[in-house]
C-alpha cells in the first residue's frame, strides 16, 4: 500500500493507494491510480508532481489517516510530520521509502485515473532499523478500512 501526496494552488492532499506499479524500465516510469471520487484526485489533476510513499506493515495508523479520512473535511498533514518536496508535494516524515515523480500523463480507467510518473527525486537508501526488515503493508492488512471520501 502507498500514500500518494500532491500540492497545487495552495492546497495539499494525500490518500491511500492500492493500485500502483512500475510500468517501464527504460525510461523509468511508475503509475498510480487515484479514485475520481477522492479529494487527492482533484488536487493531483492540477499538480505537476506526485510523491509516492511505500508503507510498512507497522504503519497501519498512517494508512488509516490517509485512507479513512477525506481531505475535504480533515487536514491530514496537521496530524503527521511532513516537509514540502518538489513543487510543494508533501514528503511524509515517517515514510522510509518514497519518490517524487513528474506527471507525464493521465490515463482513463473507469472510477480511477492512472497518473504516469517519471521519478525525479527519492529517499536515500537507508540501512533500516536493527533486526529483520518490516514487511510492506499489503491490501490484506487494510481491507477492513472504510474509505474516507464520499461515495
Amino acid at each position: 500500500m502507498y500514500v500518494v501526496t500532491a500540492a497545487s494552488g495552495g492546497e495539499r492532499a494525500g490518500c491511500l493507494v492500492g493500485f500502483a506499479s512500475q510500468c517501464s524500465i527504460e525510461p523509468p516510469r511508475f503509475v498510480v491510480w487515484l479514485s475520481t471520487a477522492n479529494h487527492t484526485h482533484t488536487v493531483a489533476r492540477s499538480a505537476r508532481y506526485l510523491t509516492v510513499h511505500l508503507l510498512r506493515r507497522d504503519q497501519r495508523a498512517l494508512a488509516e489517516l490517509f485512507g479513512g479520512r477525506t481531505g475535504d473535511r480533515v487536514d491530514k498533514f496537521a496530524r503527521t510530520g511532513w516537509r514540502p518536496g518538489r513543487d510543494g508535494s508533501p514528503v511524509l516524515s515517517d515514510a522510509a521509502d518514497w519518490f517524487t515523480g513528474r506527471i507525464e500523463g493521465v490515463l482513463a480507467g473507469g472510477d480511477h485515473e492512472g497518473f504516469l510518473l517519471s521519478p525525479v527525486d527519492g529517499s536515500p537508501p537507508a540501512p533500516g532499523p536493527p533486526g529483520p526488515p518490516v514487511p510492506p503493508l499489503r491490501y490484506a492488512d487494510v481491507r477492513d478500512l472504510k474509505p474516507g471520501h464520499p461515495a
